[in-house]
């Protein structure tokens, strides 16, 4: 990356969280460029060099928080939706620790980004990634599993509702309580290995 690029990078970056912090505070309908550019302690016309408009703004910033998510999985795991159809179905469990780890830290390490990503799911379009990540990923592992389609929307929102509650609740302490211990507790309602009786 040369020295423009770079430079360039920063202040999307700064923009980004710009957004993100004034997102905390209000809805994105009632922020404006001016607030934009004084949060990320830039001009005006730096902004329009990156951006049309706030909507421009929004979408980087959405992929902004996708890409922040992604970078903490290794490769192998990034790449298990070009093995769907041929790996074991062993392999199409995600409720282990070799991806609940990368999902708990980003969301350790990046509090404020994931509660601002939930308040504001549908500003930031998270209801459309959600879609493409059922297109993608969760009908493509249900269908494997033989899971009749009418059944598969509602499976996953039992299921992503579950671990859902379960990460507010630890975000709702600050994510102090041990991560192997919230990754037990995820692993045992999903999957059901606890047994109560004894």
């Amino acid at each position: 990356m040369n020295k423009n690029e770079s430079k360039y990078f920063n202040t999307a970056i700064k923009m980004d969280e710009a957004l993100l912090s004034l997102l905390e505070k209000k809805d994105f309908e009632y922020i404006t460029i001016k607030e934009i550019c004084y949060v990320a302690d830039v001009n005006r016309s730096t902004f329009y060099l990156h951006y049309e408009n706030t909507y421009d703004l929004l979408k980087e910033t959405t992929q902004y928080i996708l890409d922040k998510h992604f970078a903490y999985y290794s490769s192998d795991t990034k790449e298990i939706t070009e093995r769907f159809s041929n790996c074991s179905l062993d392999d199409l469990v995600f409720v282990t620790s070799e991806y609940l780890v990368p999902y708990l830290t980003f969301i350790k390490d990046n509090q404020h980004i994931f509660k601002v990503s939930i308040k504001q799911f549908s500003s930031l379009n998270m209801d459309e990634v959600y879609g493409r990540m059922f297109e993608h990923i969760f009908n493509p592992i249900l269908e494997r599993f033989h899971v009749p389609e009418k059944e598969r929307t509602y499976m996953m929102k039992f299921y992503l509702t579950g671990v859902f509650a379960i990460v507010m609740e630890w975000l709702d302490k600050n994510c102090s309580d041990d991560m192997d211990i919230i990754i037990k507790v995820i692993t045992d309602c999903v999957l059901g290995e606890r047994n109560i009786n004894g």
